[in-house]
């Protein structure tokens, strides 16, 4: 009991350990993981060039230099049309301070009601030097007269805003120099730090991470790209100056996950109120930018970097929120990339895999637990909704054989381990019953009072077959129908086989076979050995170790009463051997897997009837 206590103990300590790292070595560990992730994403374009033949010194400085020119030549367009933008502001001046003047009333009148309103139920005392301050009272007498600041103060200022970020770039800049000149060396000593036994683990991951970097970024660079032009062109074509300098500058701020996108269809905003004396330009203006912003982040983004990263959008969103609030706007601009290096790290480290878990794309869950999974929690809505996308593109026993019967199996597993309590027995149950009532009907007419049917000590299978015969007949159907037409879907008085036996019927009966279910041991005491010609095949489930004795004299009984219908069993998901094989196998005509293999064994019968 310590022991475990200790463990959550220990994670949580090392946690915190990471966090308080992460935080204060910012300054140190900001730059690396920036020259890393540049490393991985040049990574594949030095190799490409490689094996055109350039060595690799020549192939690394041709594509730092091909980056560098891409963003120099981006920088002095948007250099340029800002230049230009600034010389015609001077122009919108009067129209900025009218229309900033009309929104600030705008809000403050909503503020001015309410205020009036509680002046009136409460008269505010008179104002002190706020309220004289607010009424334009003159300065304290002493205070400086603001001064406009010097030249040379405002130069200083910028130098020493510009220096951080240029000496940062320039950190980064000789950091991803060295890794990409290093990069073997460097790879080399990873895996030597992970030991000889886990060499193949090691590469396969580090080349995963590579992978996933190099597709997040091309991915964003197609997608920012596009939506840049994209905006440039409706902006030009609703009339706003300077079209090309906002879809590039669109562009390039949705780089920044969330924040960017905001910043840009702000400044587009303002620009758009300044220009039209109006506001039709910027509400229209606006409104192409919303659309086209929401279309691309709710619909492109999501299954483009989805699946480009292997993270779940929701990842996207908290790795942003979280590395940008422990390193800032840097955070923010490689939370990305960094959560893909954990995530596909996690898959091949087991001290990370809940990261993995947590924001991969894909579960490495079956279709068979997620239906196991939610049945636990009663989410029959959810399970029948799924089914029946399924049954769109498949039939009801492929449904049973490759979802419905082996979620059953992992039920029955945990069952046995006493893992399951009472209510989530009773889920299951409904579960089951609401799928198999939903997707394979057992007639037409309505069911009675069938939500008041309890389930908790019902046999599921049971309770199917008595809503039949309730809508269809003791016999669940004719009996005037031709010989050789009839399956028979039969087991043991137990809830597995009955269950068994009642979903294959329902299976049969959705394909167009005349199949009907009933318990063992036969006969009943209203059979009739005439009726005997019109069965044609006998399905039974594979018994198991406890049944094995009334199993053999079940099918004894059956050989007796029904000579000339085939008999088959069905071994399902999870079934076990209960003794030697030739002592089952010489009982029975043949031994099936599949409620599918049953169907297509039923079916040339038929349909050579």
């Amino acid at each position: 009991m310590r022991a475990a206590a200790r463990a959550p103990a220990g994670a949580i300590i090392s946690a915190c350990c990471v966090l308080a790292a992460l935080h204060f070595g910012r300054a140190v560990l900001e730059p690396v993981a920036l020259a890393a992730i540049l490393s991985l994403v040049a990574a594949p374009l030095i190799r490409a060039l490689g094996r055109l033949g350039l060595a690799r010194l020549p192939a690394m400085l041709a594509v730092l230099l091909l980056a560098g020119a891409c963003v120099a030549g981006t920088g002095v367009m948007l250099a340029s049309q800002l230049v230009s933008l600034g010389a015609e502001l001077p122009q919108y001046r009067s129209a900025i301070h009218r229309k900033a003047g009309q929104l600030l009333a705008a809000l403050e009148r909503p503020f001015a009601r309410v205020k009036d309103g509680l002046n009136a139920v409460l008269p505010l005392a008179p104002g002190g030097a706020a309220a004289q301050l607010a009424q334009g009272a003159p300065a304290p007498p002493g205070a400086a007269p603001a001064t406009a600041p010097a030249a040379r103060d405002v130069l200083a200022h910028l130098l020493g805003l510009a220096w951080g970020p240029l000496g940062e770039a320039g950190m980064v800049l000789v950091l991803l120099m060295f890794m990409l000149l290093e990069q073997e060396s460097l790879q080399d000593r990873l895996i030597r730090l992970t030991g000889r036994a886990d060499v193949s683990r090691t590469v396969r991951a580090l080349a995963d991470a590579a992978h996933g970097v190099s597709r997040f970024f091309f991915c964003q660079f197609v997608v920012n790209t596009s939506f840049g032009v994209a905006i440039g062109v409706a902006l030009w074509a609703a009339g706003l100056p300077h079209a090309l300098l906002w879809g590039t500058l669109c562009g390039v701020l949705r780089f920044i996950p969330y924040v960017g996108a905001l910043a840009a269809g702000a400044a587009i905003g303002c620009f758009a109120a300044a220009v039209d004396p109006g506001w039709r330009l910027a509400v229209s203006c606006l409104a192409m930018f919303g659309v086209l912003e929401l279309t691309v982040a709710h619909l492109v983004e999501p299954k483009v970097y989805g699946h480009s990263t292997g993270l779940s959008p929701l990842a996207v969103v908290v790795s942003a929120l979280f590395w940008g609030t422990l390193w800032g706007p840097v955070g923010l601009l490689i939370s990305t990339p960094l959560t893909v290096c954990l995530v596909v790290t996690g898959r091949h480290v087991g001290a990370l895999a809940p990261l993995a878990i947590l924001f991969g794309q894909a579960l490495d869950v079956t279709a068979a637990q997620r239906f196991f999974l939610r049945g636990l929690s009663g989410e029959t809505g959810v399970i029948v909704r799924d089914a029946a996308a399924f049954l769109r593109r498949a039939s009801f026993a492929r449904y049973c054989d490759q979802i419905l019967l082996p979620g059953l199996a992992l039920a029955a597993t945990e069952l046995q381990l006493g893992l399951i309590d009472a209510v989530q027995q009773d889920h299951l149950r409904c579960t089951v019953a609401e799928v198999a009532e939903s997707l394979a009907p057992s007639g037409t007419a309505p069911a009675r009072r069938r939500h008041q049917v309890s389930l908790l000590d019902a046999n599921v299978g049971a309770h199917l077959r008595r809503l039949r015969e309730a809508r269809l007949g003791r016999w669940q159907g004719p009996l005037d129908v031709p010989q050789r037409s009839i399956v028979l879907c039969t087991g043991l008085a137990s809830e597995r086989d009955e269950l068994v036996s009642e979903l294959l019927a329902r299976a049969l009966r959705q394909a167009g076979i005349d199949a009907r279910s009933i318990a063992l041991p036969l006969p009943y005491g209203e059979h009739d050995a005439s009726r005997a010609a019109l069965v044609c095949s006998v399905f039974v489930p594979y018994p198991l170790a406890e049944q094995l004795e009334s199993w053999q004299q079940a099918i004894a009984g059956l050989r007796a009463l029904l000579p000339q219908a085939l008999l088959a069993t069905i071994r399902l998901p999870g079934d076990k051997l209960p003794g030697p094989v030739s002592v089952i196998d010489g009982l029975v005509d043949m031994d099936l897997r599949s409620f599918e293999e049953c169907l297509a064994f039923v079916t040339p019968q038929h349909t050579a009837g």
